[in-house]
């Protein structure tokens, strides 16, 4: 880490001064999504954006994860990391939210979205030629996280959601499921109870969905912020120590909140799941 910093220090003093001229800076621009390769089916935008491709090369990731560590001998390096993580999956994620009679079912599916939404929050912190722009006919290189896009997260939010009330549903009945939503308080109570308990579902929804997208953009705001200061005050010094704190709030995000989201989205799916299931827990 003091390597990291000192780098960045120093690569912000060797700056010409001309880098440093006042002008304006805005961080949200880095998540403006553009039309790439225009997609439309009638009504329907399936155009590919910056955060498409991301999510691509996420998926791409995270099938190599199982190819590469979830292949082959246990005994080797490559088998011990991935028995690591299917541990994480299994115990900490899937046992810990869903019933016994469940995790057969749903393990697949909790475990395949910790494993992508980490492959997609890891990869907006990797430099890459996918900005959008060009310098001089050369693609420029920046991070992105696809996370830090609402209809991403949603999208994800929303698969738990479905799956959630299909499975209480399925295994409870329409009638037995929507009546657990329902606590015992007196009988005058419920025209006000209700209306809240099925608020309650819906902001499971926007709970999990704004979580993620929170975070990964705040932490990308910040750094992008940091980095910016030097360039619109016109101060070297300014410019070193945002540098200096853009750094450390970048390995903050690589080192911790990438993996801690990633566990949380999915253990909260496999707890929503689960308590569909046996809605009596």
């Amino acid at each position: 880490m003091r390597r990291a910093l000192l780098a960045c220090t120093t690569l912000a003093l060797l700056a010409p001064s001309a880098a440093f001229a006042r002008g304006t800076f805005d961080p949200s621009i880095e998540f403006e999504q553009k039309t790439w390769i225009p997609i439309h089916l009638g009504p329907l935008d399936l155009s590919v954006t910056k955060a498409v491709v991301y999510l691509w090369l996420g998926a791409g990731c995270s099938i190599l994860i199982g190819l590469l560590l979830m292949r082959g001998p246990t005994l080797s390096r490559r088998g011990t990391i991935g028995e690591q993580i299917y541990e994480v999956a299994q115990v900490q994620v899937a046992e810990q939210g869903l019933p016994t009679k469940a995790i057969g079912r749903w393990f697949p599916y909790v475990a395949t979205l910790m494993i992508f939404i980490w492959c997609v929050n890891m990869l907006g912190f990797v430099p890459l030629p996918l900005t959008g722009e060009t310098w001089h006919g050369v693609p420029t290189w920046g991070i992105y996280a696809a996370t830090s896009s609402l209809a991403v997260t949603l999208a994800l939010a929303v698969l738990t959601f479905v799956f959630t009330h299909f499975e209480g549903i399925r295994w409870n009945g329409p009638v037995r499921y929507f009546k657990s939503w329902i606590p015992a308080v007196p009988k005058v109570m419920l025209p006000l109870i209700v209306p809240l308990e099925i608020l309650g579902q819906f902001m499971r929804l926007i709970s999990l969905s704004v979580r993620l997208y929170a975070n990964m953009l705040a932490g990308h705001m910040l750094i992008l912020t940091f980095i910016g200061l030097g360039f619109v005050l016109t101060n070297v010094v300014v410019a070193v120590f945002g540098t200096a704190f853009a750094t450390v709030f970048y390995l903050f995000e690589v080192v911790i909140v990438v993996s801690i989201q990633a566990f949380i989205f999915a253990a909260l799916s496999a707890i929503y799941i689960g308590s569909a299931i046996e809605p009596e827990h």
